[in-house]
This record gives structure tokens, sequence and C-alpha cells, in this order.
């Protein structure tokens, strides 16, 4: 049988684009329209509505770069428009810029009381009419002019990102604004060709039923009168009938769809307008669900809900009745979907703790799957976190995105570094904002990788990030395709439903361990500085300040400071949003979370000054107080005491050499270049710097990815670099005996960057400061540290334990791993010696080695510590910098985990009149005390989260130095385990297995 598809299909496509689409409506009538532009920032309903309105026409420029516009639109339906096969709805065309929703203008629709009746987007223009023929139109539309960052993804500067640098002229031109008469039999036509052109596009041209379908096609564009599309669109439909009716294959594949917004919290938009977005979607996806009992919504991101809460609390009352209903579906059980790589162990909980409480206190659900399908890779202690928050299933996407590797498996179970499995899945869609197009579902069906051994996966569909979610034209797709031959069968059903199903059928997956590393965004890492700077910082502030407010509130009554800790930790949990932390976002998202930062560390700051002037007293005596978990000076971990001096004594001199710094344990050389030319480990009587390198080495690279500019950083950055070795100045700061301290001032281009090397007596460290003034574009700074260590490895520090990374490039998968992440240090080591670095709030890193004229091996450690990128923020870190690193020698895995802990929780000094006990002690260096905190509920137990560091076997006593009836295991969420697994009987014993989280519950009573 002859082909003659590439004949009929595009008569077919124009016969839907110049026949169909326009007879959707069979008439319009335009409506009466005022509008108000508000002067500044968004106002609530109520305040806009009571401005003065002035008459506006379409075709009227409207719309500064992130201005709003109210439109007041008043009209009738016409009392002809009596047709039952008809449906009169409001049309509003903002005057949209293009077809992509999401990245411009919207809108939201109110009745004049003020109740949200649907959304407006390109995908989305019209607003339901509750009332038929005759009936009076009068609504309100919140016009959002939000402009086009992304500008068709050229990645060109642009300085639409800055209100300040947006500009103040109109980018939009109002479009038509009818009460337009929908024909339904031509728009259920429309559905029919769309389902059924896709599936002849997918199937196989030797395949009869892609004949059969085409020749139904063909015969149903004869059938329509072009004249009188309206009256015969019912006889094109019958000749589709029969092709529509026939069922899928037995053996076709079972797609379970999930209605889906994507929304991120902030990214090429403010947090502020996310706030609207998500009233936007949420209310067209109520709107959706009056019409189509089928449909089910899965939203992620317990923070999008509370703005929906305090912004909307009507629609919010709305959404929790459908949630009720199961048909909303709250999913993921996190605050916000965050980025995984870098929030801190105790963040990363509390995503869960905060996310959790919220669906649980204000929805009344408990999440089981979390749900992350866009962040930028996964670390591998998140199947634990997530199994100690009661999660059972674990949903990304974002892995498709891997320029190198593909994922083997789509359905798996993931084990993280202590072991925990977690069921996962990875649509083969590789989509999350799916229209379930013939197209994507045949990509579902052909890469699902599981054939054979299972058949089911799950396609997220619908709009996302502002683009108004589902549409019902997705939701006739998925009725088409239910059961379609050709097609895989489609089933909308909800996340637990499709786990459910997936794990029943799949009961024994194959096993995926250690990180899911995303192949790509490697610059996410580094990208935008400060934002990561006042993340790190505010983890260990928080720390502190839940510590020290916790053993005050024990120790002397004091209050416990619940709200200003819980405001902050919200804040810091949003600010770890995929799109913030990462460094990914326009200029006033990243100016925000520097000021939210800020205003944090300020509150935190309080708590922490306030608590521990009670705990002290009214006194003279000096006393440091130390929030970390390991003795430090002569203080206990998590108390205070008058401190020790420590022992031996720095000292710094000149030689032929340059500089030498020494004490008892190690000794440095620095040359006129401000370089190490050795470090030589005293105790060890070994020499750390490579032969023929310098360490302290700044490097500066070029960096101009191919597409993605904060985001990525190509491999190739490592063909074009420089050493900054010129020196501007050479000064001796200090001269000891307990410190020593050189300042090194280098002036590359048009930036200044001041290097603070000190050595401190008794310590095997050697502490870097870095102060840049950072005026580069496009430009990545490192900082190297060649060593002569002869490792295969490096180990990286990640939440609640570390994680071992080849440092070959024996496989596709090794090489792709070419820069990093790691939390406070990296440590790369032979057998019996080792070598640790550490910094305070530096993420990415490389970690490479090669082999020296001499045979011997170097191990070069290398930081990434700025860059320069100019999309989609033109001026991301520029300015001032601050950062710190440290180098010690003979350290081995215990030692990086407590150098980390030194270079991230400085000791504070206090006057008082008495020293501070700590609340509770472990006796093994191995158990770290993370949190200690009261309990979430308010009854003032106390809570201790503990875990095992060195990733090993470790038998632990704890004590706990305060009255308590008694002291049980629990989850995250601070509810007891019925079994459980860590804690003796007694209560005084933990045994802990390799990365081990512990929650421990002291029991209070009421008021504590």
């Amino acid at each position: 049988m002859h082909d003659d598809s590439a004949l009929v299909l595009p008569r077919i496509a124009r016969f839907f684009r110049e026949r169909l689409l326009p007879a959707v409506y069979r008439d319009r009538v335009p409506a009466q329209l005022t509008a108000w532009t508000a002067p500044g920032e968004p106002v609530p309903f109520a305040e806009a509505v009571r401005q003065e309105f002035a008459p506006i026409t379409p075709g009227t420029a409207w719309g500064r770069p992130w201005g709003t516009v109210w439109f007041h639109v008043t009209g009738s339906v016409p009392a002809a428009w009596t047709d039952p096969a008809t449906r009169p709805e409001l049309v509003v065309d903002l005057g949209f810029s293009s077809a992509v929703p999401g990245f411009q203008a919207e809108g939201l629709a109110y009745t004049p009381g003020g109740v949200v009746v649907a959304a407006v987007e390109p995908m989305n223009m019209h607003v339901p009419l509750p009332d038929g023929a005759g009936s009076a139109v009068d609504l309100y539309v919140e016009g959002a002019s939000n402009p086009d960052v992304g500008s068709g993804w050229t990645y060109s500067p642009s300085p639409l990102g800055d209100p300040l640098t947006a500009g103040s002229d109109p980018i939009y031109r109002l479009g038509g604004v009818d009460v337009a008469l929908v024909d339904l039999p031509v728009w259920e036509l429309t559905q029919d060709v769309w389902t059924l052109s896709g599936l002849v596009g997918e199937l196989p041209a030797d395949l009869p039923r892609r004949a059969e379908v085409l020749r139904a096609l063909e015969r149903a564009v004869d059938a329509v009168d072009p004249d009188d599309v309206s009256g015969t669109a019912d006889l094109g439909r019958a000749e589709l009938a029969g092709v529509l009716a026939s069922p899928a294959y037995a053996s076709a594949h079972r797609v379970h769809a999930v209605g889906h917004a994507h929304i991120d919290s902030a990214w090429l938009w403010p947090v502020r307008e996310t706030v609207r977005k998500v009233a936007r979607t949420f209310a067209n996806v109520l709107s959706l669900m009056d019409t189509d009992d089928e449909f089910v919504f899965a939203a992620s991101s317990a923070q999008q809900y509370a703005w929906l809460k305090e912004h909307q609390p009507e629609l919010f009352e709305r959404v929790k009745a459908r949630v009720t209903e199961g048909r909303f579906v709250p999913v993921g059980g996190m605050w916000v979907e965050s980025d995984t790589n870098m929030p801190g162990g105790e963040a990363l909980a509390r995503q869960f703790v905060a996310g959790k409480r919220f669906f649980r206190e204000q929805l009344g659900v408990d999440p089981q799957e979390v749900w992350l399908p866009d962040s930028f890779g996964y670390s591998a202690a998140l199947p634990q976190i997530m199994a100690a928050a009661g999660a059972r299933w674990f949903l990304t996407q974002k892995i498709s995105w891997n320029e190198t590797n593909v994922m083997p498996h789509h359905t798996f179970r993931w084990e993280g570094i202590d072991g925990t499995r977690i069921f996962t899945h990875f649509p083969p869609v590789d989509t999350y904002n799916s229209q379930l197009s013939a197209q994507e579902l045949a990509r579902a069906q052909r890469q699902y990788a599981e054939k054979g051994r299972a058949n089911t996966s799950l396609v997220p569909f619908g709009w996302g990030d502002g683009g108004g979610g589902p549409t019902r034209e997705m939701l006739a797709a998925a009725a088409r395709t239910r059961s379609l031959e050709g097609s895989p069968a489609v089933r909308m059903t909800s996340p637990a439903e499709f786990f459910a199903t997936a794990e029943a059928e799949y009961p024994l997956p194959p096993v995926w361990s250690g990180e899911l590393y995303l192949e790509f965004h490697r610059g996410t890492y580094t990208s935008q500085a400060r934002t990561k700077r006042g993340n790190r910082r505010n983890e260990h502030l928080l720390r502190e300040a839940e510590l020290w407010a916790a053993t005050a509130a024990v120790r002397t009554g004091a209050a416990y400071p619940v709200d200003v800790l819980e405001r902050c930790w919200h804040t810091v949990l949003l600010q770890q949003f995929h799109d913030i932390l990462p460094g990914t976002s326009i200029a006033w998202v990243h100016q925000e979370a520097e000021r939210n930062h800020a205003r944090v560390s300020a509150e935190l700051e309080e708590v922490i000054s306030r608590s521990l002037a009670a705990l002290v007293g009214e006194g003279d005596e000096e006393i440091t107080a130390n929030a970390g978990p390991y003795v430090r000076d002569g203080v206990p971990a998590l108390g205070g005491a008058t401190p020790s001096r420590p022992g031996g004594r720095a000292t710094i001199e000149e030689s032929g050499d340059g500089l030498v710094l020494a004490n008892d344990a190690v000794r440095v050389v620095i040359d006129e270049r401000g370089l190490f030319t050795s470090v030589r480990d005293l105790a060890a009587d070994r020499e750390v710097v490579a032969p023929g390198t310098t360490a302290n080495l700044l490097q500066l690279h070029r960096d101009t990815p191919a597409k993605w500019d904060a985001w990525d950083i190509d491999e190739t950055y490592r063909r074009h670099g420089r050493d900054l070795v010129d020196v501007d100045e050479l000064t001796v700061l200090e001269r000891g005996p307990e410190r020593v301290s050189v300042r090194i001032v280098r002036k590359p281009g048009a930036s200044t960057i001041t290097q603070v090397v000190s050595l401190t007596a008794g310590s095997p460290a050697i502490d870097v400061v870095i102060d840049v003034d950072w005026h580069e574009r496009q430009k990545l700074l490192k900082l190297a540290f060649p060593l002569d260590v002869h490792a295969d490895r490096a180990t990286s520090e990640i939440q609640f334990g570390h994680l071992h990374r080849p440092i070959h490039t024996n496989t596709s998968w090794d090489a792709a791993r070419f820069e990093t992440v790691a939390h406070r240090w990296v440590h790369v080591g032979e057998p019996d010696y080792g070598v640790a670095v550490a910094n305070d709030s530096t993420y990415g890193h490389d970690v490479n080695r090669s082999t020296r004229p001499d045979g011997g091996t170097t191990t070069t450690v290398r930081l990434s510590l700025l860059r320069a990128p100019l999309f989609p923020d033109p001026t991301a870190d520029q300015g001032e910098h601050r950062l710190a690193v440290s180098l010690s020698v003979g350290a081995t895995i215990a030692d990086a985990v407590t150098e980390g802990y030194r270079r991230n929780l400085p000791l504070r000094t206090v006057r008082g009149r008495a020293g501070i006990d700590p609340l509770v002690t472990v006796d093994h260096p191995a158990v770290v005390v993370e949190a200690v905190k009261l309990a979430e509920d308010g009854s003032g137990d106390v809570v201790v989260r503990l875990y095992e560091a060195h990733g090993g076997r470790a038998m632990a006593s704890i004590r706990a130095d305060f009255a308590h009836s008694g002291v049980v295991e629990t989850d995250l969420l601070e509810t007891p385990l019925e079994q459980p697994v860590a804690l003796s009987a007694d209560g005084t014993r933990l045994a802990l297995r390799p990365f081990r989280i512990v929650t421990l519950r002291f029991a209070r009573g009421a008021g504590g």
C-alpha cells in the first residue's frame, strides 16, 4: 500500500489550523473595559477595586515590566445564545507575546465580591461564566505584566531581571476581551483531530493501524463543510468515532497521568510573583475539577500552600475541600522543592519537618511521596532523610538532562550512604510539563527501561511556572487515550496510586547506590556566592540559636523563641529552593535572598546573645561558648567554660626561600609570589606540596558555557586559564606567639584579591581567609592545592556523612564528574596518610590526579570560589566577598569532620559569672550531635539529633544532664518509633551503623 501521509497530513494540519480552530467560537461580542494601573507593588483586590478606573480599548499599550494593571470587564451574554450545543465564556487576550505560557503576562479574574474565578494565560484565555443567555458579565482581571527574561533562551544579558534597570515603558498591547460562544461539537472535533493526527505521526509507516487512522482523518476533513464547520462538525466526529473506539493493545504501556504544574518558587521572576502564580494556577485547577470528575492534581511545596492561605484565604479553603476529597493532592512533604546538593543535613531534614507539619496541621494529609522533578542532582544522604520523614517513594525527572550518560533504569530502589533504600521512579516521558501528546506518550513507551519486567510509568501533565497547569484540552487528550489502539493506555490518578501500583508490579527492582549526579548544571555549586554564604552562615547560626535557647530554657526557665526560630527556618528553607541557592535566578531574587539572609542572621544573633546572657549570668569572667560537637581549647562541646591557652607557639621567619611560618605540627614556606612552596607535616616528617608545584595557587579561567550561563561549567574551561602569581603586596601581619599571619594582595584585571594566611600554635591547619572585590565577567576563580598524595578517590562531606568519588576517568561516568559538590570539607589520602581541605562557604570542587616525571602522583584539590555569569543576572557575583579555607596536614576522615565544624562554628566569648554545662554529652567521637532543640509540639521536651560521621559502626554512651522522665527514639517529625533501632532499653547507649541518623526525644512535660 502506498504511504501518502506526506500529502495527507499537511492537508489535515491546515484544515485543523485554518478551519477548525477559528470555528471553535461561533460568535463573539466585545466587552466594555476600564483599567487602573497600580503605581508600585501589587495590591489586594479590596484595595484595587476602590480606585478610579479609566476606559481602555484593545490595542492600547499597558504594563511596565513587573507592573500590575487591573481591568474591569463588563457586558452581557446575548439573549439569542440559547443553543444547548454551545457555552458562553469570557475570552481575555492580554496581548500575549507568544504561545509559551509562564514567561509573560498573566491574569487572575475575580467576581465583584472578590471571589477568584480563574486565571488567564496564553493556553487558558477563557474565563467561565456562571450564567447563560441574557446574563450580565462583571469581572475584574488583575493583569501582571511580567517580562520574558528568557527571551527565547538566547542566554543574552538582560536588564529586565532587576526592577531598577527593567525600564518603565509598557511591554504589552491589550488584545481583544470578548464574551464568546463556544461551539461544543467543533471543540470536541478539534480534540479528536489533534489526538489522532499525533497518533499517526508516531505509528510505523507499515502498520495497518496507521493507514486506518489516516483514512479516517481524511474522511473527517471531507465530511466537514468549510463554509459550515459548526453545522457539519458532528459528521466529522462520526467519521472518527470508530478509530477512537478501537481499544489499546493488551501489551500497551500503562501511563498514570497526574495533573501537575511545576511552579518554581522563584526564578525568572521574584518570590512575590510566585505568590500570584500559585493563586492563578490553583484557581484554574479548581475550575477544571468542577467540570471533570476524574481529574486529579498534585502540587508540592508547603510554602506555596502557606502563601495561598495568607494571601488568598477563600481560595485556600476551596483547595482544602478538594484535598479532603482526594482530588487535589499535596505531594513532596517538603517546605519547597529544594536543592539537595548544598543544604546542610539539618536543613534538609527541616525541609521535611516544616513541610510535613504544615500539610498535617493545615490540610490533614501526610504525603508519602517525595516529589523533586527539577532539582539539579540528588544527594546520597537523601534516601535516609526521606525515609526518616516517613516517605515511601521518590520521583525525579531532571536526571534525563544528563549530557553524557543515560540512566539505566526508570523504576528502581535508590540506596543512600547508610544503606537505606527507597522506591524511586524516573518518568521515561522526559518532561514534567507534558501535554499528553501522542509524541510524549510514545516517547514514554519507547524509552521505558523496565520492559519485560514492568509496564507502568507516570506522566506529570500541565503547564508550569504560571502557565496555568493542566488545560481542558489535556483532559480531553487523557479521555481519548484511556484505551486507544496504537497508544499507551492513559489513566488519570494520584501519585500515591501510581506508586502503589508500580511497587506491586515490580517488587524487586534494580538498585542504584549513591548519589544521583546530574551531568549538567555544575556551575550551580558556585554561582551567586553571597546567597550561598548566607545559607551556610545561617544554617550554623540556627544550630547555635536552637542550642543556646534550648539550654537556657532548661537551665534558667527562659522562654524558648518558637516564633522567631520558625520564621527564620522558613526563610532559610525558602532560600534553598532549587533556583535560589544554586544561583540561577534573576538579580531581584538574589538581592532579596541576601537581604533575607542578613535579616535572619541579625535575628539569630539576638537570640544567641540573649540566651548566652541568661546562661552565664552577670559577671566579668571571660566565658567561651562552644556550639560545636567537639571539645575545643578546653571548652566542652555544646557548652561553655573559661578557655585554656593552646600549647606551644607559632613563629614566622624570613629565609632565602621566603617567609617560614611554623608551629609544633607544621612548617609552611611562602615565596615572594605568596605561594606555598613547601608545607611540611612535622609529626609525619613528610612534605605535603607535590614536587615541582606550588599550593595556595589562585587560577582564573574563561567561563563561557555553551548554554545555561549561571547553571553550567563546561569542561572546556580547563583549556583556558592562567595562574595568578603576580603579587602587589606581601606583608607580615602577626608574629606570634599564639598566631602568625601574612597578607597577600593581588590585582588581576579589575579585581582585588586579598589573602590572609595564618597559623595558630598547636594546630596542623593552615588558615586562608580570602577577601575579593570581584569585577570580572564570565570568569571562574579557583584555588588549587597540589598534594603529594597518591589517592584514587576524594572523600567529600555531604549531609550527615560523606561520599567517596573516584578521581580517575576510567568510565564515562567518572569523566562526567569533573566538578562536584562538597560541604565543609574534602579529604584525599593514602591508607595511612591524608590531607583535608575545609571551607566556610564554598561548595564547588574538582579533584584530579596526574603522574609526575619522577613517577609519583600529584593529587590536586581545587575549590571553585567565584564565577561571573551574565544570564539570568548580568551582575552576578560582582562586588565584595569573604571566604575562608583551611589546609590540614596528616588528617584522617575524623580530623576532616572536626575541622569542618571548627571552620564553620567559631567560638564565642561572653562575659559572665559561670560556665555552661552541656545538656547532653556523647562519649564517641564518631557520634556527632547535630541539633539540640525543644520539641516542635511545644511540650517542652528536648530533641537531640545525632549521626555517625566517620563511616563506621559506633557504640556510644549518651548522657542527659537535666531532669527528664524518659527518652525515646523518634523519626524526624519527633514521633516515637514503634521499633527503636539505635537506643538501648535503658536509654543510655546508642548503637549506630555507618552514617545512621538518630533523633532522641527527652520527655520533660508541658512547659518543660
